[in-house]
C-alpha cells in the first residue's frame, strides 16, 4: 500500500495527491521508483490523470528530478514568507494544512502553485543540463555564432535546455487541470503560467574570454539560468501585486473583481478569494495561526511583534547565544576567533486567550 509505505519514511503526507496536493507528494512517492519500478509506482498514485500517469511511466527519471525540484521551491516558499503569518512552513508541522490551504483560492494558493510549477521548469531545465536525463540535454539551438551589444561570440559550452523545462512542466501539470472547465482550473492554469516564465525571465549570457591576458578578442558564451532566488523574489512582487477577479460570462477568462483596479495581464498572480488573517490555528482554512511564532520587537513591518501577534502581545524569553569575536587574521592565512557567550532576548507571539480557539477545525 503506497499510502501505508510512505507514512514510513521522514516526508510522510497524510493526503498523497488528493486534489490539489499533487506537489506534496512528490518527495515521497519518486523515492521509490527505482526499487518498485516506475509502472508500481505511476499506478497506485492517487489523484493523478491519464495523462500524467502516462508521462510518469515513460520518464521516471523527469519524475525523479521532479521530486527534488520540490524541495527547492518549497524551501524558497518558506524565505520569501519567513517574516509573515502565513510562512510556508505547513509542510513540517502538519502535513495536511497545506493542502486545504490550496483548497481555497487565495493569494497564496496562487502563489503555490507558481512558485512549484517554476520549480518544476528549474529542476527539470538543471537536470538536462548535467546529464541526468535520457529525453534531453544542452539547448541544440546554442549553436555557431551570435552577436550581442559587446560584439560577435561563438556559442559554446552547455546552454541551458530551458524551452524543454517549460514544456514537459507544462504537459504534466497542466494535464490535471484541462480534465475539468471551471473557474478554479483556469486560475490555476494561469498562475502555472505564470510560474514557469518567470524561470525564463532570468536566463542569462555567461562567456569565457579567450586571448592574449584575458584580452577577450574571442568569446564562448552559453545561456544560463539565473539563482532560484531571483525567481522566487520576483513571483513574491507578484503576490503582493495579485489581482483578485471572476469568471467571465462565456466562462474563458477573466474580469477584475474591482472595476476601480486594472485588469490582470499573463504575467500577473490572479485569485478568486480573500485570504484568512492567519492570526489563530483552522485548519479548515489552512491557518496555523501564530502563537509561539517569534519575531521582532523592534519592527513595524509584517515580521513586527504588533503585526505578527495580531495585537495579543508577546512573551519575551533572555537566552544565551555562543558568537565568535575578538577575531584576528594570523599569519599566514587564517582568523582565529574567541566563543563569546552574550544574552539575548527572544519574543513570541502570545496564545489567544480562548482556548476554544485553538481548536477550530
Amino acid at each position: 500500500d503506497l499510502r501505508l509505505l510512505c507514512s514510513k519514511s521522514q516526508h510522510t503526507i497524510n493526503h498523497i495527491c488528493a486534489s490539489h496536493e499533487l506537489y506534496e507528494c512528490v518527495l515521497c512517492i519518486f523515492r521509490y521508483i527505482g526499487a518498485l519500478g516506475a509502472r508500481v509506482i505511476c499506478d497506485n498514485i492517487p489523484g493523478l490523470v491519464n495523462k500524467q500517469r502516462q508521462l510518469c511511466q515513460r520518464h521516471p527519471d523527469i519524475m525523479q528530478a521532479i521530486g527534488e525540484g520540490t524541495k527547492e521551491w518549497i524551501r524558497e516558499c518558506q524565505h520569501q514568507f519567513r517574516h509573515h503569518r502565513w510562512n510556508c512552513s505547513t509542510l513540517d508541522r502538519d502535513h495536511t494544512v497545506f493542502g486545504r490551504v490550496l483548497l481555497r483560492s487565495s493569494r497564496e494558493a496562487a502563489f503555490v502553485y507558481a512558485i512549484s510549477s517554476a520549480g518544476v521548469v528549474y529542476a527539470l531545465t538543471r537536470a538536462c543540463s548535467q546529464g541526468e536525463l535520457k529525453t534531453c540535454n544542452c539547448d541544440p539551438h546554442k549553436r555557431g555564432r551570435a552577436s550581442d551589444e559587446r560584439g560577435e561570440f561563438d556559442w559554446g559550452g552547455c546552454s541551458d535546455n530551458i524551452n524543454y523545462g517549460i514544456k514537459f512542466a507544462k504537459a504534466f501539470i497542466d494535464a490535471k487541470e484541462r480534465t475539468v472547465r471551471d473557474a478554479r482550473a483556469l486560475m490555476n492554469l494561469h498562475n502555472n503560467r505564470c510560474g514557469r516564465t518567470a524561470v525564463k525571465r532570468f536566463m542569462k549570457l555567461e562567456c569565457k574570454c579567450h586571448g592574449v591576458s584575458g584580452s577577450c578578442t574571442l568569446r564562448t558564451c552559453w545561456m544560463a539560468m539565473s539563482d532560484f532566488r531571483k525567481t522566487g523574489d520576483y513571483l513574491r512582487k507578484k503576490y503582493n501585486g495579485a489581482i483578485e477577479v471572476t469568471m467571465n460570462q462565456d466562462g474563458t477568462g477573466f474580469a477584475v473583481a474591482n472595476k476601480a483596479f486594472r485588469k490582470a495581464t499573463k504575467n500577473d498572480l490572479v485569485y478568486f478569494e480573500n485570504s484568512p488573517d492567519y492570526c489563530l490555528q483552522d485548519k479548515s482554512a489552512g491557518s496555523l495561526g501564530t502563537a509561539g511564532r517569534v519575531c521582532n520587537k523592534t519592527s513595524r513591518g509584517t515580521d513586527g511583534c504588533e503585526v505578527m501577534c495580531c495585537g495579543r502581545g508577546y512573551d519575551t524569553t533572555r537566552v544565551k547565544q555562543i558568537t565568535k569575536c575578538e577575531c584576528k587574521f594570523k599569519w599566514c592565512c587564517a582568523v582565529e576567533c574567541k566563543d563569546c557567550e552574550e544574552a539575548v532576548d527572544i519574543h513570541t507571539c502570545k496564545a489567544p486567550k480562548r482556548a476554544e480557539w485553538l481548536d477550530q477545525t
